[in-house]
């Protein structure tokens, strides 16, 4: 009989259960990480809302969850650079090493990426809402001691933000637009400043999240429904913003964001707008010559997210609105699904 560990286990829409669940072992190159704070994501809340994410839907229950920190608890056979007792924190993306876009640089574009807590795969694939998960090796990034487990477990956002950040072609003296003031869009106005940018603005249409971006160092945060939306942009940044960062994944956002960007600029988009079709001011991309470019979750940036979190250039706590016992799993998702006041929920083991 397999060992048995706790869990947060997803049934169905509105259907999560905290019970014991079959404890993971380490195979061949692969670690065992006792996981001790675990985020919850966007996607966690879809699959917990909706029942599905995207064009991902669950054949099975399984555990959600892959932003996280813990403690190395054993290894596999073959594994080195890394033991027992590191505290870590984990891209949750396990590319596959050998395709054209993993040799090429560019894992994150590998399409038989096995992601944590995902329906990508079938069966799916048990994440990190529970006492131990399994990786491989080369996931692990080791934490120091200057961030705590919370802060751990908020790479992984970060490592969005930042490669967002590089995809947009750097920021340095360029004005920064963030469409959406959620847990992304947030971090992706801090890495802005961090990396240079002299005006920084976040719009969303929740007043709550405005009020969080001032807080946390936005030079401005919009209503995108005011009517002098347009008057203000100008006020800030003249004939457009130098780089738009799409964080909100709603088509109305994006449609405004093409408005908002200068002839010229850079439209990055990160926010995930379902599988439909969006129609998109294809004039607009010629005549202005916009350049618009996706940022699918992170290249090799780990290590430096963690630089950046260490360091002080970035302060991630703020950003933690709640913590969660495993056993409250419910509630901490209730929390996290509130516009108004939940940012980054995350679950304590």
């Amino acid at each position: 009989m397999p060992a048995l560990m706790t869990a947060a286990v997803w049934h169905g829409a509105r259907d999560l259960r905290c019970l014991a669940y079959p404890r993971p072992e380490p195979g061949p190159g692969m670690v065992l990480i006792r996981n001790r704070r675990v985020g919850i994501c966007g996607s966690d809340l879809h699959y917990h809302e909706h029942g599905y994410c995207a064009a991902f839907v669950p054949d099975r229950p399984f555990v959600l969850g892959h932003e996280l920190a813990g403690e190395v608890a054993a290894l596999g056979e073959g594994v080195t650079g890394v033991r027992p007792g590191e505290r870590v924190t984990v891209n949750p993306a396990r590319s596959c090493r050998e395709c054209e876009d993993c040799r090429g640089g560019r894992p994150n574009l590998c399409r038989r990426t096995i992601m944590l807590g995902s329906a990508s795969t079938r069966p799916p694939t048990d994440g990190a809402m529970a006492e131990f998960v399994c990786v491989r090796a080369d996931q692990c990034h080791a934490l120091p001691a200057a961030l705590d487990d919370g802060l751990g477990a908020l790479i992984e956002p970060l490592a969005v933000a930042l490669h967002a950040i590089r995809r947009a072609g750097g920021v340095a003296g360029r004005r920064t637009l963030i469409v959406g003031g959620g847990t992304i869009g947030l971090l992706v106005a801090l890495t802005a400043r961090a990396y240079g940018a002299p005006v920084v603005v976040v719009t969303d249409v929740v007043a709550a999240r405005r009020t969080r971006a001032r807080e946390l160092g936005a030079d401005a945060a919009l209503d995108p429904h005011a009517p002098d939306l347009a008057e203000q942009a100008r006020t800030l940044a003249g004939d457009g913003f130098d780089v738009v960062l799409e964080a909100s994944g709603a088509r109305a956002a994006l449609r405004q964001a093409f408005d908002l960007v200068r002839p010229g600029g850079t439209l990055v988009q990160i926010g995930t707008l379902g599988t439909e079709d969006v129609p998109l001011p294809a004039n607009q991309l010629m005549v202005r010559e916009i350049n618009y470019v996706g940022s699918m979750r992170y290249g090799p940036v780990f290590d430096e997210a963690i630089r950046l979190a260490a360091s002080g250039r970035i302060h991630l706590r703020p950003l933690i609105s709640a913590v969660f016992p495993l056993a409250e799993c419910a509630a901490a998702m209730a929390a996290a699904g509130d516009k108004e006041s939940g940012l980054k929920v995350q679950l304590t083991l």
